[in-house]
């Protein structure tokens, strides 16, 4: 038969504390923030949103531009083949007969709308796409190189031209890049004069912002991993007053018990 006292000193006996992190193993989603220094980092935060929810400025002027282009597309193609298709309609129905002249006005300018839908969306396409290409291959170049350059602009001038000229063949192909890159140094002077009339391009700003960003991001890992220095430290003398009140109550019990129960769970506690 087992003793009283070796079933009194079953619920003191205190379980192992459990393991507390330390602050070397830090969680992955705590590592230190990386400066995005790199080109291929820059590209990739081309199409991240910030803070405020709003992609970054060379994406949106690149979509913004391509609008732009093809609603200039549609009014540069649409207007003359509008007129066109008027004139054209008033010399072939010369010979109609008409009901009123309200329906003679009506049909040649139903002639207008469909040479002016027809033509001009065929324009606006074209020039959005020219365009589009035209400032996406120009602002991955800058961003990826982290400047601004006229050869950059030569080369999106070139393959921009190569390409809407592909279809030609090779002596096409070869017209159209030599084309495009000649076009492309003036109208990359354009624009970098006319960011330069602006006090600061948009390269710079981004480069401020990133870096402005990037020392917010470290200031917020920094507090985090100073919170977790205090919470770690703050659990370890939690456990060990813990332990401590244990002990004390431990104590407690042996001095309240009589002196011969006391010497027997004494005994048995050195037997364990």
């Amino acid at each position: 038969m087992p003793s009283p006292s070796s079933s009194s000193s079953s619920p003191s006996t205190s379980p192992a504390p459990a393991s507390i992190p330390t602050p070397s193993n830090v969680p992955s989603n705590m590592g230190k923030p990386e400066f995005p220094d790199t080109g291929w980092d820059r590209i990739k935060d081309l199409f991240e949103k910030d803070p405020t929810h709003r992609y970054p400025e060379e994406l949106t002027s690149v979509i913004k531009s391509g609008l732009v282009a093809a609603l200039a597309g549609m009014i540069y193609g649409g207007l003359p083949a509008a007129r066109h298709a008027r004139n054209r309609y008033i010399q072939v129905s010369q010979a109609e007969i008409y009901t009123s002249r309200v329906e003679a006005v009506r049909s040649a300018h139903n002639a207008a709308i469909r040479g002016f839908l027809r033509y001009g969306v065929r324009w606006s396409w074209r020039v959005a796409v020219f365009v589009t290409l035209f400032n996406s291959v120009s602002t991955g170049l800058s961003v990826y190189r982290d400047k601004y350059a006229l050869s950059h602009y030569a080369a999106a001038g070139a393959v921009t031209g190569g390409l809407f000229r592909l279809n030609l063949g090779l002596g096409g192909l070869v017209a159209g890049t030599i084309i495009g890159a000649v076009l492309g140094v003036p109208a990359g002077g354009l624009i970098i004069s006319m960011q330069s009339l602006a006090g600061e391009t948009v390269r710079e700003r981004r480069r401020r912002e990133r870096r402005e960003l990037y020392e917010l991001r470290l200031e917020e890992w920094t507090a985090r991993l100073e919170l977790t220095d205090e919470l770690i430290e703050d659990l370890n003398v939690s456990s060990q007053a813990e332990e401590t009140s244990k002990d004390m109550q431990r104590i407690q019990e042996l001095l309240s018990l009589p002196q011969n129960e006391s010497v027997a769970q004494d005994s048995s506690s050195q037997r364990q």
